[in-house]
């Protein structure tokens, strides 16, 4: 892919975290997956790289530089084949939450951990009768003295299992309005009150799925991320990176499909001419590679605007980074497949587990109806339906 938008320390970046990821590769996530373990081989090596925190601040350990970076980790690991989803959750979502809104001592507690990957933070914020509408959510805290008291579920919370904390996403009461608004909870793995139950999932991935369950959680004070009142700016800090890591997850995952594609229709010959000759193989390849690398463009903006502190501007972009390259990601799959024919669904050439994978870029964090919601009411003005 052509990277000449990009600066030569980005290029270097890309070519580094590439060779990294080709030593480890296909084979072994899929190794980790049917062992029911976790990458922690990679996760170490990239965190001792520098890889995992590069969206840190260099004072708590970080590389001092932003998502632009952050995403070109991820969607290199995925072009190999080994991509890391934790990244989404831990360093983007709660490392740049906790970097932006955290107290000083919570700063100092998890950001150092967080960028040498000795710690890990899962994100829970989707729950069983609220699905993508977050204004539903009732998980509650209320305050008992000085603590907190949280109540609520959580469900398709990744990773739960090899996280320290979660930062759960509750509800508070305003005193003045009794209204309810959101926050953010640091809840330690050990809370009482605090129980997970695996999800079973048709997916097969490293990061398992978990429904969470906060029965009267005790907290003390300072579990509480920033300003109480200041809760949906400090939630949607975390909800940008968190479609720009998407979006470099889906595009990571079709350039990994389409290479292998494109590898086989040069070499496979079942006429005269290797099948990559004909049109009709030919052209739907093409037309996914353009797909990602428009992907990619609206990736690298969302980034820059993030990164600049745009957080409007960087919230358009990153919803529509992340809806075109989940369609780009399941149409670079699809067509991979296909190429590969009843290839492409044996075992051996390890195409067909992404068909279910690809619909993650589709449907989460946020299903692409519901961008299509956001940009024709924030990006064209038109009335709500709901």
């Amino acid at each position: 892919m052509s990277t000449v938008l990009e600066t030569e320390e980005h290029q270097a970046l890309r070519a580094a975290v590439a060779a990294l990821g080709k030593r480890y590769g296909r084979d072994y996530m899929t190794s980790v997956v049917r062992d029911g373990a976790h990458p922690r081989e990679l996760w170490t090596e990239a965190a001792k790289l520098g890889y995992l925190g590069v969206n840190l601040p260099e004072e708590y350990g970080g590389g001092g530089s932003g998502m632009a970076e952050l995403s070109i980790v991820l969607e290199e690991l995925g072009a190999a084949g080994s991509p890391l989803l934790m990244m989404v959750v831990s360093p983007a979502i709660c490392g740049t939450v906790i970097a932006r809104f955290g107290t000083e001592t919570q700063k100092r507690q998890w950001l150092p951990g967080l960028a040498d990957g000795s710690l890990t933070m899962a994100f829970g914020i989707t729950e069983p009768d609220a699905g993508s509408n977050s204004h539903r959510i009732t998980t509650t805290a209320r305050k008992e003295g000085e603590d907190w008291l949280l109540t609520g579920r959580k469900v398709f919370v990744s990773g739960v299992d090899i996280a320290d904390a979660t930062l759960i996403v509750g509800r508070t009461e305003d005193a003045r309005s009794g209204r309810l608004k959101p926050c953010l909870f640091i809840v330690p793995r050990d809370a009482p009150g605090f129980r997970r139950s695996q999800i079973d999932m048709e997916l097969h991935a490293p990061e398992k799925q978990f429904e969470l369950v906060l029965d009267d959680v005790r907290l003390p004070a300072d579990a509480l991320v920033g300003d109480e009142d200041a809760g949906l700016l400090q939630l949607f800090a975390g909800l940008n990176p968190e479609r720009i890591m998407t979006a470099a997850f889906g595009i990571g995952m079709g350039r990994y499909a389409l290479a292998r594609a494109v590898e086989y229709a040069k070499t496979r010959q079942v006429w005269k001419e290797p099948i990559g000759s004909h049109q009709a193989i030919a052209h739907p390849l093409a037309q996914a590679h353009i797909e990602l690398e428009l992907a990619r463009l609206m990736m690298q903006k969302a980034a820059r605007l993030y990164d600049e502190g745009d957080d409007i501007g960087a919230g358009e972009a990153a919803n529509m980074a992340k809806y075109a390259a989940g369609e780009a990601c399941v149409t670079a799959v699809d067509q991979a497949v296909h190429t590969l024919g009843g290839n492409g669904l044996t075992r051996e050439y390890g195409l067909a587990s992404l068909i279910t994978a690809a619909r993650v870029a589709r449907i989460a964090p946020v299903s692409r109806e519901m961008i299509l919601n956001y940009v024709s009411h924030q990006s064209l003005g038109l009335p709500k339906s709901y």
